[in-house]
């Protein structure tokens, strides 16, 4: 385990920093993590915002790291938003935007790839914080450091394995060479279950192709399927965000006939025998 306090010290280095916990941009219908991965203004508008209340107010620091909660993960995960330098607007200004932020070198190629995981959830009004308290209070940890790329270039149907909360984030922000990829192929793919390695063959030959039915998977968990839903409600919604991975077996043109799709599917089934061994019940 990584803490929280070796990661990020050298920062220190370079004068007082405050940690900003950003969950929503004040409306939960604008989450601060959807704001952060679209490059939405708000963004750094929330980040600058400045009120009397310690919650908003940097007072005398000089620099902010910033975090996003990331919501996919739970409400103890933050995804990295930067590390920036603070200029107070002058004369001073309240509820408003009342600071400058300038965003810094260091760090720069971890925002929206590192995120960390907190020992207990940030209360409603301690989301602002000086960094030498946030490891005595909430013991956080690196959690995860993610390839830069890896929600964004589509690299090739037979490249694509899919943890269940990449393709979450991938149907919620319709990533676009993902969603140009797949919708305009039918196919036969194959969900695996991690943690056993069941596995369950499906094939999609809707309007919207692959893309139709995984976004089904993502939007609704179970895709509707009978079995997931019975696996939901043994083991919880996050044995599938956790444990379902999605690759692809087979493509076709978005032409070819469904019922030859349905024999192909079939195929699949008595080959990895997953009616017997898998999840195809």
């Amino acid at each position: 385990m990584i803490k929280f306090d070796d990661f990020f010290k050298e920062v220190i280095s370079k004068g007082k920093v405050k940690v900003k916990f950003n969950m929503n941009a004040g409306d939960k219908n604008y989450p601060a993590l959807d704001l952060l991965l679209s490059d939405d203004y708000r963004w750094i508008e929330m980040n600058s915002w400045k009120s009397k209340q310690a919650n908003n107010n940097y007072s005398d620091a000089e620099y902010v790291l910033s975090f996003a909660q990331y919501y996919p993960y739970g409400s103890n995960y933050y995804m990295f938003g930067g590390f920036y330098k603070i200029e107070k607007i002058e004369p001073e200004v309240y509820d408003q935007i009342g600071y400058n932020l300038i965003l810094q070198n260091e760090l720069k190629d971890y925002i929206k790839r590192l995120i960390i995981k907190l020992d207990r959830p940030i209360g409603r009004d301690i989301y602002n914080k000086p960094f030498e308290n946030v490891q005595r209070d909430f013991n956080p940890e690196i959690y995860e450091i993610t390839p830069s790329a890896r929600l964004c270039d589509f690299n090739g149907y037979n490249n694509v394995l899919l943890l269940h909360k990449d393709l979450q984030i991938i149907a919620k922000y319709g990533a676009p060479q993902w969603e140009n990829a797949l919708k305009n192929v039918k196919g036969i793919y194959v969900i695996t279950d991690i943690s056993n390695g069941q596995i369950y063959i499906g094939s999609a030959t809707g309007e919207n192709g692959i893309w139709q039915r995984w976004c089904s998977y993502a939007k609704g968990l179970t895709g509707d399927n009978k079995d997931f839903k019975n696996i939901v409600k043994e083991n919880g919604e996050d044995y599938i965000r956790n444990n379902f991975t999605y690759a692809i077996l087979e493509i076709f043109d978005m032409k070819t006939n469904d019922d030859y799709i349905i024999r192909r599917e079939h195929h699949w089934m008595k080959v990895f025998q997953t009616k017997k061994f898998g999840m195809n019940n």
